[in-house]
């Protein structure tokens, strides 16, 4: 069984210090990059593409709103227009150093609220997926699973991957569940690899409600920032890539 296993990395900005970047690149094939935005900053982002690259990892950016304070999963109202520009800005941002070292921007991935906005809003989708296919229409956009961000950037021709979460627990419409909720994150390990191989072999997952509900699984994600990750990581690369 192989599939693609991303974690959010970069996170880390100033001197605050967030996951354990490095470590955790030789158990994933994607990392997602934070662009400066909700978190990350100029030094952490060239040292994490430089890390990526030895690694032999897909590079993405993963852009979000502009709050640092909030690691940028507060919601946020913004306009189709604001969408489009903080979504090229960033990618923009993070593709200098990647091509400053040689290497290639495969995928984009938004970030916490801006991700979970847009998987509802198909306004907000759409101005997404626009500024994604404006800079390369052969980058992969990420998104939740059958939802109206990967809708959005399939109408308009991106290659979208479908994504699924592995220490995230789902509602019954197949939203995840919000971090202000208990249970949101999910920490048994064993509990977390059930979820995954569900998702895998069986395209559902059990909603924190009971229900099953279909999904469609490209990409799993690791939330670098999980106190678990790095265990978490080892356990499922062991059974997602052997």
């Amino acid at each position: 069984m192989k599939i693609d296993l991303n974690c959010d990395l970069g996170e880390s900005f100033g001197t605050y210090t967030v996951g354990k970047d490095e470590e955790m690149m030789n158990y994933v094939t994607s990392v997602n990059i934070a662009c400066g935005f909700h978190a990350g900053d100029p030094l952490v982002m060239k040292q994490t593409v430089t890390n990526a690259l030895k690694h032999h990892v897909n590079i993405g950016a993963h852009p979000g709103l502009p709050d640092l304070q909030g690691f940028g999963r507060r919601m946020m109202h913004i306009s189709p227009e604001e969408a489009y520009a903080f979504i090229q800005y960033q990618i923009g941002a993070l593709n200098g150093f990647v091509k400053a070292q040689g290497g290639k921007l495969s995928h984009v991935k938004p970030h916490g609220a801006l991700y979970n906005m847009a998987a509802k809003d198909f306004t907000l989708a759409k101005s997404i997926a626009e500024a994604v296919y404006d800079i390369d229409p052969t980058l992969t956009l990420f998104g939740l699973s059958q939802s109206e961000l990967t809708r959005a950037g399939e109408e308009i021709g991106l290659h979208v991957a479908h994504e699924v979460f592995a220490d995230r627990s789902y509602q019954s419409d197949g939203t995840l569940t919000p971090r202000s909720l208990p249970n949101a994150v999910l920490h048994n390990e064993k509990e977390v690899e059930e979820q995954v191989l569900r998702m895998v072999e069986k395209q559902e997952v059990v909603s924190i409600d009971g229900k099953i509900v279909s999904i469609l699984a490209d990409t799993v994600c690791l939330h670098g920032d999980n106190e678990a990750a790095l265990s978490l990581a080892k356990r499922l690369f062991n059974k997602l890539r052997v």
